[in-house]
C-alpha cells in the first residue's frame, strides 16, 4: 500500500501536504453529498442476519407475505452465509447457532428447499452444535410462536411482573431501556401464547436431535453462577404455580402492557426506536385481536418497514434501528474539522429542533426531579433519549455557535450532569442501571439485560462537560474522571461497550481526559499511548476484531480498518502525539485506503450492540471518522496545537 501511495505521488508530481489536502477534500465533498436536503445525515446500520430473518417470520407470523421483499431479503442472507455452514454475528465471524436457526427457518419460508445445498450445510452446523434446542432464549421464544417447540421451552415470564413494586427484586426500572421495550410485549405473547398464521405451514422439526416435545433439556445456567442456579429452581416453582394465578391480576397488568406500548409508540417510529421491540409489538396487537387497519398497528408496521433497505443493486436487508442523530452529530463534528460550516450550521439546526424537551421519559424513574433535555439516536424515541448521543450533539452545537445553541446546551448539560451514576459513571439511558442479580434469570442468557455506566460514555459526557468550562474542582468532574481511572485494563487500554472494542473505548477516555486538562504525560496516559501503538498493524493501520469481546480472544484481529485505525490515530493526538511516526503512519494508511466517491472501504462490522450477541456496522464510520482523522492532523501539525480545546 505504501509502495502505491509513493508511486501515485511521484507520478502527480505532489507533495505529502497536497496530498494530504486532497484527500481530506475527497472526503469532505463525500461526506457533503451524503447530507439530506433538510441538514441531517442518515447512513446504513447493519447487524447481522438475525434482524433479516425475523423480519420474514414476522410476515409470516402475521399471514402477511412479501414475495418480493423477502425474495431479495433471503438473497442477502444467501451471500451472508459462512462457509462454516452457518451464520456468524459480524463480517467473518464464527458460526452463531441462534443466527442460524432463524436464517434457515426463514429462506425455509420463503420457499428454499431443505435438499438445497446451501440448507444441508446450514441444518448440518445446526445439528452438530446440539440442534435448535440448544438456540438462545429469543430464537426458542420464536419456534414456540410458530409451534416448533412447547411453551416450557421458554422461561417463565408472568404478565403480573407488570404490576410489581419497585422494591421487588425483579422491576422493570431495573433493567435497561432496550430489554423493558422488548419484554413487555413479549409478556403479552406469553399470556396469550398464540400460533403463527404460517400460511405455507413450514416447519424446522429437522433442526432438532430430539423431538421437541420430548426435549427435557432446554435451559442452561446463563452464568454458570449458582444464583444461575437459584433461578431456574424458582422458574421451574413458578412454571407449577402457574395454574394458581388470578385472573383478575392478570386482567390488570395486561391493561398496564397495554398502555405502557400505546404510550411508546412514537408515531410511525416505532416503541423503542428498535425492530425487535417493533416485531413484538406487532405480534402482541395481532395476538389481542386488532384489526390491521387499528392506528396502532398502521403505525407499528409502518416503523418497521421504514426499516428495510432496499438498495437497486441488490443487497436488501433490514436494519435494527436508524441512527440520524448519532450520524449527524459525528457528521457535523467532521464538517467543523475542514470548515464547511454551512453544511455544519444546517445540519446543527436540524438537531436543534430534535432535543427533547418535553416528554418526562423511563428515565424519571431513577431521576424523578430531573428536567428533560435529551436527545434520542434516532429519528424519534421520545421516552429514551441518549446520554453518548446527547454529549456529542452538545460538544458539536457548542462548536458551531454556543451563542445560537445557548439555551439548548444548557438544557442537555443540566440533564447529563443529572444522569451521572452514583459510581462517577454515565449508562447510555439510565442512571444506576446495575442490577446484577438480575443477570442471572434464564430470560438473560443473551447477558445484555442492563445499562450499567461504561467508559465510553462516561468519557463522552466528560469531554462535553470539560468543553462547557466544567474543571476538575466540580464534583462531577472529579467522580468521573476517577470512574474512568477505574475502569482502565490492566494492559493500559479503556473497553469499548459501544464500539469495537479497546481501540475506541482507549481513543474516548484519552480524547476526554485531555480535553479535562489531565496531564497527559502521566503514567496512566503513557500506559494507554503505548498500548495503541502496540497495537499498531505492518500496513500503518488499526484493527480489532469483534470477537474481542471474548475475554480469550482479546487483541484479535483480522485487518486494519479506517474507522478503528482513525480512532487510533485521534487517541494519539489527544496524548501530544501528532507529530510522532504511529500517527503519521497511521494518516498515510487512511490516504491509501480505498475510497469510493469519497467515502472509505470498510466491510468489518465496526460497533456493538450486545457484547458477544449482537455487532453492528455503522456504514458512516468509514465516512466522517476518517475524515475527522485527517483535518485533525492536518490542523494540528500546521498550526502546531497540542490538542483541540473542544472535548471531541
Amino acid at each position: 500500500m505504501h509502495e502505491r501511495l509513493a508511486t501515485r505521488r511521484r507520478s502527480e508530481d505532489m507533495t505529502e501536504s497536497s496530498v494530504l489536502d486532497s484527500v481530506i477534500d475527497e472526503g469532505a465533498r463525500g461526506l457533503e453529498a451524503c447530507q439530506q436536503t433538510d441538514g441531517h445525515w442518515v447512513f446504513e446500520l447493519e447487524a447481522d442476519a438475525t434482524i433479516p430473518s425475523e423480519y420474514i417470520l414476522l410476515n409470516h407470523f402475521l399471514g402477511e407475505i412479501d414475495p418480493a421483499v423477502e425474495a431479495e431479503i433471503a438473497a442477502f442472507l444467501r451471500q451472508r452465509q459462512g462457509e462454516h455452514g452457518g451464520w456468524p454475528l459480524f463480517h467473518d465471524g464464527d458460526i452463531d447457532l441462534s443466527a442460524t436457526v432463524k436464517a434457515y427457518f426463514a429462506l425455509k419460508l420463503v420457499g428454499d428447499s431443505p435438499a438445497d445445498a446451501h440448507m444441508r450445510r446450514a441444518r448440518d452446523a445446526i445439528l452438530a452444535r446440539g440442534g435448535a434446542a440448544r438456540a438462545n432464549v429469543f430464537t426458542r421464544i420464536s419456534l414456540a410462536l410458530f409451534g416448533q417447540v412447547p411453551w416450557r421451552a421458554t422461561p417463565v415470564m408472568r404478565i403480573e411482573a407488570m404490576l410489581a413494586p419497585k422494591w421487588f427484586p425483579f422491576h422493570f426500572s431495573k433493567v435497561s431501556y432496550w430489554s423493558r421495550t422488548v419484554m413487555i410485549p413479549l409478556l403479552i405473547l406469553a399470556l396469550v401464547k398464540p400460533r403463527a398464521s404460517n400460511p405455507r405451514a413450514v416447519g424446522v422439526e429437522e433442526l432438532f436431535t430430539t423431538p421437541p416435545d420430548q426435549e427435557r433439556h432446554y435451559f442452561r445456567n446463563p452464568t454458570g453462577h449458582w444464583l444461575g442456579a437459584v433461578m431456574l429452581a424458582v422458574d421451574r416453582i413458578v412454571r407449577a404455580l402457574e395454574p394458581a394465578f388470578p385472573r383478575a391480576l392478570e386482567r390488570r397488568a395486561l391493561d398496564k402492557a397495554i398502555a405502557f406500548v400505546t404510550e411508546r409508540l412514537n408515531g410511525d417510529y416505532g416503541i423503542g426506536g428498535i425492530f425487535p421491540a417493533m416485531a413484538n409489538a406487532l405480534m402482541a396487537f395481532h395476538a389481542l385481536g386488532y384489526d390491521r387497519e387499528h392506528p396502532s398497528v398502521i403505525a407499528t408496521r409502518k416503523a418497521i418497514d421504514g426499516l428495510v433497505v432496499r438498495k437497486p443493486d441488490g443487497g436488501t436487508y433490514c436494519q435494527p434501528c436508524s441512527s440520524p442523530v448519532w450520524d449527524t452529530g459525528l457528521a457535523v463534528h467532521a464538517m467543523l474539522e475542514v470548515d464547511r460550516e454551512d453544511a455544519a450550521l444546517a445540519a446543527t439546526d436540524w438537531l436543534q429542533a430534535r432535543q427533547i424537551r418535553d416528554v418526562a421519559g423511563d428515565w424519571t424513574l431513577r431521576r424523578r426531579n430531573l428536567t428533560p433535555g435529551g436527545w434520542a439516536f434516532q429519528y424519534r424515541n421520545d421516552h429514551y433519549p441518549d446520554v453518548d448521543d446527547t454529549a456529542v450533539v452538545i460538544m458539536a452545537l457548542q462548536r458551531a455557535d454556543p451563542e445560537r445553541y445557548a439555551e439548548a446546551i444548557a438544557l442537555g448539560a443540566d440533564w447529563i450532569v443529572g444522569m451521572q451514576s452514583r459510581n462517577g459513571g454515565w449508562g447510555s439511558f439510565d442512571a444506576d442501571n446495575a442490577y446484577g442479580l438480575l443477570e442471572h434469570i434464564p430470560f438473560a442468557d443473551h447477558g445484555a439485560l442492563l445499562d450499567p455506566p461504561t467508559a465510553d460514555v462516561t468519557a463522552r459526557c466528560t469531554s462535553m462537560l470539560a468543553q462547557l468550562g466544567y474543571d476538575r474542582g466540580h464534583g462531577v468532574m472529579n467522580r468521573a474522571l476517577a470512574f474512568l481511572m477505574h475502569e482502565q485494563e490492566d494492559d493500559g487500554s479503556w473497553f469499548g461497550r459501544w464500539g469495537t472494542n479497546f481501540i475506541y473505548g482507549t481513543w474516548s477516555v484519552l480524547a476526554a481526559f485531555n480535553a479535562a486538562g489531565e496531564d497527559m504525560d502521566a503514567p496512566h496516559v503513557r500506559k494507554a499511548v503505548e498500548w495503541i501503538k502496540s497495537r499498531q498493524r505492518e500496513d500503518g493501520g488499526w484493527g480489532e476484531d469483534c470477537a474481542s469481546y471474548w475475554q480469550d480472544r482479546r487483541g484479535e484481529a483480522k485487518a486494519s480498518t479506517p474507522s478503528q485505525t482513525a480512532w487510533a490515530v485521534l487517541g494519539l493526538m489527544a496524548a501530544g502525539e501528532a507529530a510522532g511516526e504511529h500517527a503519521a503512519r497511521g494518516i498515510d494508511y487512511l490516504i491509501g485506503a480505498e475510497r469510493k466517491d469519497g467515502v472509505w472501504d470498510e466491510q468489518y462490522f465496526n460497533a456493538v450492540g450486545f457484547p458477544r450477541v449482537f455487532y453492528l456496522r455503522y456504514h458512516g464510520y468509514s465516512a466522517y471518522f476518517p475524515l475527522l482523522a485527517l483535518a485533525r492532523y492536518r490542523n494540528l501539525t500546521a498550526g502546531g496545537a497540542r490538542f483541540p480545546t473542544y472535548g471531541f
